[in-house]
């Protein structure tokens, strides 16, 4: 069926749209507006062509580069164990690392003999990789936002958690009562409180935190600390008097304490924390096969010793809610 345009209520051809008819000097100018017309008709076509080319390059943009490459770079944060974490000399371990292998799987099935490169990156960095294809995966204990979601897209979720405290058991009563649901344990400390809160530098509890403190008048204040191991030192130095992340990370965090009795992991939570994949944004076709591959795990019979292997006991309740709250 031939496709017409319109101008003015009538119909253009393709041909014509394109067509214009040469204006000399000499002649009338009658044949101006006509040629005009074609000429503003044209430049619409191509920019509506490019635009079209433009779309469909972004959209296999992801799965295009890879296959160049023959190579898939899973981007990860070393110190969020249980989800990503590394040693020297050795690739990183943990949930999120896992699910991201069962990603390059799905991609192996379209680009046989794919390599996997896993590239340590930080959370200052690691959006601006995932944007600028230095990386196709960001891996971890990634929070799903909306000022994240304008530099990157995100895989459905894969985890879903939220900010709590890790406390010292002679950590201030007001903390204690905000944090456990349980009695304060009162352990008496010759030591004043610091009145300093500790946290992870450039995360979503950090802004939160900020946002909180500067509406209302507080001697409390905050301290960044570049990883989650400078914080539990400084937690057991007195320096601070607790140190907040999402549940999930002071639960395996605590686990390295120096003395794991003297600390408790709040049970109170104060945010909302859903975990995701990190992906380049405007690619619907690559984020398509990420989801597809987390389903197809989600619903496979590996994925409860997976979550037994990484969260013990939490496993069979963390598999329920995944199942029912993330499988489309």
């Amino acid at each position: 069926m031939r496709r017409w345009l319109t101008y003015e209520g009538q119909p253009i051809s393709w041909v014509n749209a394109l067509r214009s008819t040469p204006f000399s000097g000499d002649r009338d100018h009658a044949g101006a507006p006509q040629t005009c017309m074609a000429n503003c008709m044209r430049r619409f076509l191509l920019v509506s062509l490019a635009l079209c080319f433009s779309a469909l390059g972004t959209a296999a943009a992801t799965l295009n580069t890879i296959a160049e490459r023959g190579t898939v770079r899973i981007g990860y944060i070393s110190d969020q164990a249980p989800f990503s974490s590394s040693q020297p000399g050795a690739e990183p371990v943990g949930y999120a690392i896992d699910l991201c292998r069962k990603i390059a799987d799905e991609i192996e099935d379209q680009i046989p003999q794919l390599k996997r490169e896993f590239v340590q990156v930080t959370l200052a960095d690691g959006f601006d990789a995932v944007e600028n294809a230095d990386i196709d995966l960001l891996c971890g204990s990634i929070t799903v936002n909306l000022k994240r979601r304008e530099v990157v897209d995100f895989s459905q979720p894969i985890f879903l958690t939220g900010a709590s405290a890790l406390l010292r058991k002679d950590s201030p009563n007001y903390l204690q009562a905000l944090f456990l649901t349980g009695p304060a344990v009162h352990v008496v400390s010759d030591r004043a409180a610091t009145n300093v809160i500790g946290m992870r530098a450039n995360t979503t509890t950090a802004a939160t935190l900020r946002k909180a403190l500067a509406l209302q008048e507080s001697k409390t204040r905050l301290a960044d600390f570049n990883t989650h191991e400078d914080g539990l030192k400084a937690l057991e130095d007195r320096t601070i008097d607790a140190y907040i992340a999402d549940q999930a990370l002071l639960i395996s965090l605590v686990k390295r304490a120096r003395d794991p009795t003297s600390l408790e992991v709040g049970d109170r939570l104060i945010t909302h924390e859903p975990y995701a994949i990190a992906l380049r944004r405007d690619d619907a076709d690559f984020r398509l096969l990420a989801d597809r591959a987390l389903t197809d795990f989600y619903l496979s019979e590996d994925f409860l010793p997976l979550l037994e292997t990484y969260f013990g006991g939490e496993a069979p309740m963390l598999h329920t809610q995944i199942i029912m709250q993330h499988v489309p």
